[in-house]
């Protein structure tokens, strides 16, 4: 007994210094008797009481960079330019890693009994980066201009739903056009930072209330960042200063994270996982959550404007095989709806989709096309092992006689040349804390980001009074019918949930798995120290 405290003790010693990451602690203390969920809670609880280190420049290497992005937090699609977002910019509220609504610029929030009208008290003293405190106003301004479609915000979906906004001393007021329990959850959205006059006058400004402000900003290449000396929340921000670096090369990023150039890289390539595992300098860290890569139609361009040519597609992908060759095994089958078991009412006695290459013949003859060359356009970017994915899939709906080409693409403007504008597309979602905010931003009718260009009102109006019913197995019930009809008449092929896999060096500490995004959700570089 005692020698199994002995070895208890000294794995929760490695783990609060950042010496052991939370897959070797689970396997090595349940390999003790200890159960997986308590195993978990012992990892969090020992990553979190390491004392932060203050000082030193902490370096992360990105993916998803271009020379096209801006720091207009509602243009905000890829990895770099989000974990950009997430250093500099605050919202509302955020999402834990246990999936709670924790409070930032808003101190306290409140709803009516029906959820028609939510109210959002703002904490007083929260300075800009540029001068000046936040106000009502500011949040009022900001959620305004999300609204208009002409910023082409990925949060125009959310903001729609919001018929009346007031402000009145600190205090803000929405009142919603239908019922929605999710709100708060909606409103943690990243590209409602909050901005100065809501960042009408400049919206690429970069001034927030974060934990660093910028100092220079490189598009596609580097972002550099100072403390803010006045930031207010002492558990975030304890580097003198961070640096983001465009890696968009997965070699590359794992190179330069091996030779101590960055401290902590994302999208770890599954296949360089074994390589890393002798490098005591390195600690693997994954978590399974709501992310997934597809490959997506425009279903009101031909020939996708064809349901039957979508589902000779959508049964022509071997989903099993590309979560062994192209996750590793890190990750799950998707099922052609972004919805997976990290999300609260996911149903999960829907039918699994599995590779029918009869089915997919008899759908493609149905569908009457032509017989030219279908071609999907893909960058190495698109997500890790995107070109090998589009390869496998091609092979897969070829032999189902399915005439699937791929078209290569650089990534340097992929996400603003080819997403959500070429018709047939490979691409990926971070996914969202609820099923309303996935649905609302990407699949509604009138979503800004609703890159299948999926239009049903059914679908809709099936959302509509998801948001508003309040019994938990009735809301069940109407989110597996909108399952049903995204799966069947929708323009998104899933074929795979991913988990995040991401890489730091072992001298990071304050690293706590969150299955709401990649990088700790955004916030590696704000809650993350250097221990030497």
């Amino acid at each position: 007994m005692n020698d199994k405290h002995n070895q208890l003790d000294w794995m929760l010693a490695q783990a609060k210094k950042g010496r052991m990451t939370r897959r070797e602690f689970v396997g090595r203390t349940t390999a003790l008797g200890v159960s997986t969920a308590l195993a978990g809670a012992l990892f969090s609880k020992a990553a979190m009481a390491e004392e932060p280190k203050k000082g030193g420049t902490l370096k992360l290497g990105i993916s998803g960079g271009g020379s096209t992005d801006t720091l207009d937090p509602a243009l905000s699609a890829s990895p770099a330019p989000y974990s950009i977002l997430r250093t500099w910019g605050e919202a509302l509220v955020d999402v834990s890693e246990t999936g709670a609504v924790e409070m930032r610029i808003a101190e306290e929030v409140s709803s009516n009994a029906d959820a028609t009208e939510w109210k959002f008290k703002i904490r007083s003293g929260m300075e800009y980066h540029g001068g000046g405190t936040v106000t009502a106003d500011d949040v009022i301004a900001t959620l305004k201009r999300h609204t208009d479609e002409k910023a082409q915000s990925g949060a125009l979906g959310i903001v729609q739903g919001i018929s009346e906004m007031s402000a009145e001393g600190d205090m803000v007021t929405l009142k919603l056009a239908s019922a929605n329990a999710d709100l708060p959850f909606l409103i943690a959205d990243y590209h409602l930072v909050i901005q100065p006059g809501g960042g009408v006058d400049n919206p690429a400004a970069g001034n927030g209330t974060g934990p660093y402000k910028v100092v220079s900003n490189e598009a596609g290449v580097i972002t550099t960042f100072e403390k803010h000396a006045n930031y207010w929340d002492s558990s975030r921000g304890h580097a003198d200063a961070v640096e983001i670096l465009i890696i968009n090369d997965a070699t590359a990023r794992s190179a330069a994270l091996q030779a101590g150039q960055v401290h902590m890289i994302d999208r770890l390539d599954p296949k360089i996982v074994a390589l890393l595992a002798g490098d005591t300098n390195i600690a693997v860290e994954r978590a399974a959550g709501p992310g997934h890569y597809v490959f997506i139609m425009h279903c009101d361009k031909a020939p996708f404007d064809n349901n039957d040519l979508r589902m000779a597609l959508k049964m022509s992908i071997n989903r099993g095989e590309l979560v062994e060759k192209i996750l590793g095994g890190f990750g799950s089958p998707g099922n052609d709806f972004p919805i997976n078991a990290a999300y609260p009412l996911f149903d999960d006695s829907i039918p699994q989709r599995e590779y029918d290459a009869a089915a997919a013949a008899e759908f493609y003859k149905k569908s009457g096309h032509d017989g030219s060359p279908i071609l999907l356009q893909v960058a190495p970017g698109a997500f890790p092992g995107a070109v090998d994915a589009a390869n496998l899939f091609a092979a897969s709906a070829n032999a189902a006689g399915v005439p699937l080409q791929i078209k290569l693409e650089p990534d340097d403007g992929y996400w603003s040349d080819v997403w959500n504008v070429a018709p047939f597309c490979a691409s990926y979602w971070g996914g969202r804390p609820v099923q309303d905010q996935m649905y609302t931003t990407a699949y509604l009718s009138t979503a800004e980001w609703n890159d299948t260009r999926f239009k049903n009102a059914k679908f809709d109006e099936l959302l509509v009074a998801a948001r508003g019913e309040l019994d938990g197995a009735k809301r069940k019930g109407v989110y597996t019918e909108m399952a049903n009809i995204l799966r069947d008449e929708g323009g998104l092929i899933c074929p795979m949930f991913n988990d995040w896999v991401e890489g730091r060096r072992a001298e990071v500490g304050g690293w706590v798995a969150n299955p709401q995004g990649t990088m700790m959700n955004g916030f590696a570089l704000s809650k993350c120290w250097l221990n030497a």
